[in-house]
């Protein structure tokens, strides 16, 4: 055992300072009582977190509710895919949601765009010029009267608003009638003009740009616009269209929607063939199957339907952004 000049070993001395003795009076050869250690805490129990409207609960039922809701969606879709690869003999004697013995797609599509002379082609091309006259003449009128309603005030604007709530409960069948009755007397039915007048008119998009501009477009901005010298113009469409831009892009898609899937108002007015849109198009092709001596060519419908319905996903997935952009707006108040 080895001492030192103060008479404590270094065990001894060891031990003080490990106990957390001063090592000063350790050294003066009187070492204090050991310290003893802090209790440890007790381990508290993990906290249930708070779940919230914005962090809710993850309920089994609703998560499979919603798994069913996407398979009763998604399966249509799948079922008109798979088929549109089969030829009419695989179509008719295959299960439907399995592929047939050759993969016929694209000689599907070929022979879908030459049949009847490329009518496919005509039909197409009819619907594009229904939906950017329709649609988007339908867009830009409910930009432009939703705008005016939501920042002018004029006397009659609670009749005005009474007006274009009513439009909006009136379904569009009910109005067909009448419409072709007046188109008739006029001499514009069998005319593009009788499909494409109607779908200007959108109570739904006027209704939904009124209130989109009175939360996006801020009264003191418009004002601050004004005092610096600019028009009403130049404040439209330099201030205050790119805050409707997302209110915007919803119209658009609402009425491309509509007027690209509208039956029953060209059924009703247009008779040439020539004329037709893809709905009546596709119609007729169904059609000649229950015709004494017509052709029966599912394959060629089944095909069509999916090169119909491709443009709408397209725009769709493209538009999105500004779609999803818009649904917050006016949410947060600032």
């Amino acid at each position: 055992m080895i001492t030192d000049p103060t008479g404590v070993s270094s065990d001894t001395r060891e031990r003080t300072v490990h106990a957390g003795a001063d090592p000063s009076t350790a050294a003066a050869g009187s070492p204090g009582p050991p310290v003893a250690e802090p209790p440890r805490a007790a381990p508290q129990r993990r906290r249930r977190r708070a779940h919230t409207p914005l962090d809710p609960r993850p309920s089994m039922a609703l998560t499979l509710v919603t798994g069913l809701v996407l398979v009763y969606t998604l399966l249509p879709l799948v079922w008109l895919v798979i088929n549109a690869t089969k030829d009419q003999e695989d179509l008719l004697g295959s299960f439907g949601l399995w592929l047939g013995k050759d993969f016929q797609l694209w000689d599907n599509i070929s022979r879908t765009l030459a049949y009847d002379d490329g009518a496919f082609v005509r039909w197409t091309l009819n619907t594009l010029l229904y939906v950017a006259a329709g649609a988007g003449g339908a867009t830009l009128l409910a930009v432009l009267g939703g705008y005016a309603l939501a920042v002018y005030e004029f006397p009659g604007r609670r009749a005005v608003f009474a007006v274009v709530i009513g439009a909006v409960a009136v379904p569009g069948t009910a109005l067909a009638v009448p419409t072709f009755l007046m188109f008739s007397g006029m001499g514009l039915a069998d005319t593009p003009w009788a499909v494409i007048i109607p779908s200007l008119i959108s109570p739904f998009g006027l209704y939904l740009m009124w209130v989109f501009t009175a939360e996006a477009v801020p009264s003191e901005l418009l004002e601050a616009a004004r005092i610096d010298g600019a028009g009403e113009l130049r404040i439209f469409f330099r201030v205050a269209l790119p805050l409707l831009m997302p209110g915007t892009v919803t119209v658009l898609l609402f009425s491309m929607v509509a007027t690209w899937n509208n039956y029953f108002l060209p059924l009703i007015m247009i008779k040439d063939p020539d004329w037709y849109p893809l709905t009546l198009g596709l119609n007729a092709w169904s059609a000649q199957a229950r015709t004494a001596g017509g052709e029966p060519v599912f394959d060629l419908i089944i095909t069509g339907s999916l090169l119909t319905i491709a443009p709408i996903v397209v725009v769709f997935l493209l538009l999105q952004r500004y779609w999803q952009s818009g649904l917050a707006a006016g949410s947060v108040k600032e």
